[in-house]
């Protein structure tokens, strides 16, 4: 069997889900106009590869906890609807079933948590995911704050290896490992499968593929 891991923002869809939540929230009168200017600045510092992951957490996640989870999850459907499914391309979705036709294990890994993301990978039908995960307090509601290893950078790479165990396997258990990513963020993860794409990629991201002969792609429509 094969393993094939997508990146999400960017890559599976044509946008960043964590830009477009605040987007929406502050449209909505939920958030204000600082807290969108914020968030831009710490966007366009993860696309120039500056961002401090741990600062921007607690920035883009602190009015999590100013709501219940059914007041999130009502909110997110709106958001999906409005943001997220406007900016799925056909070509992503058609990747990810001629993987699942092969019979490919199919995993999404991404930076952005795990709220707004796992119904955007269900939307994919895409089963397996890991993304940033959320504290939450005794009713079930979010803290506001990110724990365990951040899937960013190199913990991408821890958190493949950690999921794979709880499985019972490797990484070198599959016989080929396809990771498909726009960022250089994710050079060290592309760095250790036997098949990295780049898709859609940054300039750094391109540059490096193209010195290592790794495919290039577009998903776009």
């Amino acid at each position: 069997m094969n393993l094939a891991i997508f990146d999400l923002d960017n890559t599976l869809i044509s946008g960043d889900s964590e830009a477009e939540w605040p987007r929406f929230m502050q449209k909505r009168g939920l958030l204000p106009q600082s807290h969108l200017d914020q968030s831009e600045v710490y966007y366009q510092q993860y696309l120039a590869g500056t961002l401090d992951l741990k600062a921007a957490l607690d920035h883009q996640l602190a009015h999590l906890a100013d709501f219940s989870r059914t007041e999130l999850e009502q909110l997110h459907a709106e958001y999906m609807v409005e943001r997220i499914l406007p900016i799925i391309p056909g070509k992503a979705r058609a990747l990810l079933a001629a993987h699942r036709a092969q019979g490919d294990l199919v995993l999404i890994i991404t930076a952005t948590n795990r709220f707004l993301t796992a119904p955007i990978a269900r939307e994919l039908g895409v089963e397996h995911l890991i993304a940033i995960e959320l504290a939450e307090d005794a009713d079930g509601n979010f803290t506001g704050r990110a724990e365990g290893v951040l899937s960013f950078r190199e913990g991408k790479i821890e958190r493949l290896h950690a999921w794979l165990a709880e499985r019972g396997e490797r990484l070198a258990d599959y016989r080929q490992t396809f990771f498909y990513s726009d960022s250089k963020n994710d050079l060290p993860l592309l760095s250790v499968v036997s098949h990295p794409v780049a898709v859609d990629p940054d300039p750094v991201l391109l540059e490096h593929a193209e010195a290592h002969g790794w495919p290039v792609i577009s998903l776009r429509d």
